[in-house]
């Protein structure tokens, strides 16, 4: 079977990567991984190491898929991936130039795998999801209401992508609803609609909290997208900033020892960094409705469907009849270098059966459409050996 990723058949995509093999850093052989802690849920088993070094762990407790297969015919993926598909993403993943995570999880089911699923990458707008996952938990809790408005003024603007900084200065301010800023934070990722719901539940803490009480593993929280943007820069954060291309003049400014020494700080420890396999792991447990109430988890995950980002991102990958929920999450660019080039989401295929997908890019000079090829290979694997 040979799926098309923008005009180029998966094929053709791995044997461009291939050619990229040589420019591979020493930076992305695979590093030994250790095997994840188990919960008292989980049945002790030991990790399978496939022969690229990739590694299928048990995840315990599998919620199976609401349309099963038919009658006295077996699911011959629920236990263990389809053969070959480890191998396959092994493959792309080696050959892709630059710090690449990949991890895929089958939700109603009982494998995952990944490669440098441990280690951290830089999330960038991938961690808004923490904070609308905290913000739904404290709806859960009754400390806050969907209802409950919040008004953002001109000091409130934040830098980058924030549409709605536009009505903050047409209008002196605006007053919207958790709902509201939910959606225009995940569906649009607005840097200043996250801002306010981040500052509405209580800062950059209360998602550490939440991070710490759902035990979601190795996921990191920044300090806000204003310090985490400046720092990473090599800019000490100031409000004037916020508009226009004042930060872009102001990082332009610094010397380029300045610049190069902030973004290796970052990428060496990035401040949100998170594990692509830990997040797999998040995205399943709330497919499964072990993180939020019913009525918060079927919001977000519907809140998800409807993301405008990275449309040629994982997404693209996938054939008629699948489905797909994510956040993207993408950093600052530095002499051709981009810090977090990332997408991670749900795949649905057309029986029911739920995929975790996890690809991050800590570090890439690749350009744009390589980036986005190597993730519709990834994708595309998953929905070409279903069912196998």
């Amino acid at each position: 079977m040979n799926f098309e990723f923008s005009g180029k058949p998966l094929l053709a995509v791995m044997a461009s990567a291939a050619v990229l093999a040589g420019c591979v850093s020493s930076a992305i052989v695979p590093s030994p991984r250790q095997p994840q802690p188990q919960s008292q849920s989980q049945t002790p088993s030991q990790p399978v190491r496939g022969p690229s070094g990739s590694v299928t762990v048990p995840i315990g407790q599998p919620v199976r898929s609401q349309l099963p297969p038919p009658r006295g015919t077996a699911d011959p993926g629920f236990r263990r991936p389809p053969s070959g598909l480890s191998d396959r993403i092994a493959g792309l993943w080696r050959a892709f130039p630059g710090k690449t995570g990949i991890a895929v999880q089958r939700i109603d089911g009982e494998w995952a795998f990944s490669e440098r699923g441990d280690e951290l990458f830089p999330q960038q707008s991938v961690s808004k999801l923490w904070v609308t996952m905290t913000v739904l938990d404290a709806v859960d809790q009754g400390r806050l209401r969907l209802d409950q408005m919040v008004r953002i003024g001109p000091d409130d603007l934040a830098v980058f992508h924030q549409p709605l900084a536009g009505r903050v200065l047409a209008e002196g301010s605006v007053t919207m609803s958790v709902r509201d800023l939910i959606e225009t934070a995940i569906t649009h990722s607005d840097n200043l609609a996250n801002d306010s719901l981040l500052r509405t539940v209580g800062g950059p803490d209360a998602v550490r909290r939440f991070v710490a009480k759902k035990d979601l593993g190795s996921i990191r929280f920044g300090p806000g997208e204003r310090l985490l943007q400046s720092g990473t820069a090599g800019l000490a954060w100031q409000q004037s900033y916020s508009r226009g291309r004042n930060f872009q003049t102001a990082r332009a400014a610094l010397p380029d020892a300045t610049r190069k020494a902030a973004m290796d700080n970052y990428l060496a420890n990035p401040v949100d960094g998170a594990s692509p396999a830990a997040i797999a792991s998040a995205l399943t447990r709330l497919a499964r409705g072990t993180l939020l109430s019913p009525e918060s988890t079927e919001y977000l995950l519907g809140v998800m469907s409807r993301t405008k980002s990275g449309p040629k991102r994982l997404k693209a990958g996938l054939p008629p009849g699948w489905q797909f929920l994510h956040k993207t999450g993408t950093g600052q660019d530095y002499k051709g270098m981009t810090a977090g080039y990332n997408d991670i989401g749900i795949a649905t295929a057309p029986d029911g059966t739920r995929y975790a997908i996890v690809v991050m890019l800590g570090s890439t000079t690749s350009p744009i459409p390589a980036r986005m090829s190597l993730m519709q290979a990834v994708s595309g694997a998953v929905a070409e050996f279903h069912g196998r």
